[in-house]
Parts: structure tokens; sequence; C-alpha cells
């Protein structure tokens, strides 16, 4: 991928989050990360956890998952100060962790802060974030609901495969970046009308 691209500024948690036990009782321990970019982009990302953002010895590290993000952002002129990224899950897991509940939990987080920051586009990416949004049913994934717009709370929203998965399988970064055009043409729409 890209060498130049950087990890995105930190917003800080909210107080009530910041102690928040739903987490260790799902089995999070790392801290939180509450989302990433412009806390008041028109763009929202919505990606299942955060990942690593320091290597072992706590230098700043990009993970692969930002890493293929901000390659396909760039790609369809999507600028960083247009976006925010945010997680269904608040803290990165650990590989052993009750999944179904540890998402239940952390869920309200995420509806409350899309709540609060009201944005233009909403886009999420992989499976799990898709199946909290709409449900999990044999209809509702990735690939049956990419290339169109849906809505979730009022907020035009559409979907793509998870970063990672496209760093993992190349053949689908065609798919991957056909949706962020996807996003880029709608946000165009929506911020110059007359354009």
């Amino acid at each position: 991928m890209r060498d130049d691209n950087q990890l995105l500024p930190e917003e800080s948690a909210p107080a009530h989050a910041l102690n928040c036990q739903d987490c260790i009782q799902a089995g999070l321990q790392h801290r939180i990360v509450w989302g990433e970019g412009r806390p008041n982009a028109k763009i929202m990302l919505l990606l299942d956890n955060p990942g690593a953002r320091e290597d072992k010895h706590g230098n700043p590290w990009l993970c692969g998952t930002r890493d293929t993000l901000l390659t396909g952002l760039q790609q369809v002129h999507i600028d960083t100060t247009d976006v925010y990224v945010t997680y269904l899950l608040k803290r990165r897991p650990h590989r052993a962790y009750d999944k179904p509940l540890a998402r239940r939990l952390c869920f309200q987080h995420l509806r409350d802060q899309i709540e609060a920051k009201r944005p233009l586009l909403l886009f999420a990416f992989g499976n799990t974030t898709v199946h909290f949004l709409f449900g999990d049913d044999e209809r509702t994934d990735v690939k049956s609901m990419r290339g169109r717009w849906h809505e979730f709370g009022g907020i035009p929203t559409a979907v793509s495969y998870h970063p990672l998965a496209v760093r993992r399988r190349p053949a689908m970064m065609k798919h991957f970046i056909d949706d962020l055009i996807l996003l880029s043409e709608q946000y165009r729409r929506c911020v110059l009308p007359d354009a």
C-alpha cells in the first residue's frame, strides 16, 4: 500500500465511556479508541473494532486495515479531513472474547455517537457492522447490499468489504474502490449540489 499514509488524530472518549464496565464484562481490556479523524466530519466510516495503533515497542504504527482504507480514500479523492472513523467495539479485542456480548453491549455507544454527530453519510465496512446496522439474515451482507444506498437512523448509508479482507484478497480491491466511488459521488452531490 502507500507509505505516506499516517494515523488519523484520535478523538478523546467521553467521560461516561472511559470506565465502561461492559467492556470488561465482555473481555475487552485494551484502551478505548472512540474515533479517529475530524469529529465533525460529514462522512462517518464504521469499522468493527480499532486495530493496533502502536507496535510492540510503543511507537506509532498504521495497521493494515487503516492503511488499505486510507489508500482507497486517496484513490477516490476523499480527503481525510472529510471523514471520521469509528467502531462498533470501542476497544481492540483480544483473540478470545465474547463477540456477541461485546457487540451488543457496545452498540449503544455507537448509536449514541451517530445520533450526537449526525453525519451526512454513513459508510459501513464488513459483514459484522452490516449485521449490526441492518439485522442478521441471509439477505443482509456486504455482497448483496453494496453498490447502492440504504438508511440507518435517517442517515444515508452504504457498505463495502472490510479493508483487511481487501488487503488479504487483492482481487476485491476493484469492488472496494467502486464502493468508495459511490461514497465520493454522493458526498460531492450533497456538499456541492449545483456542481
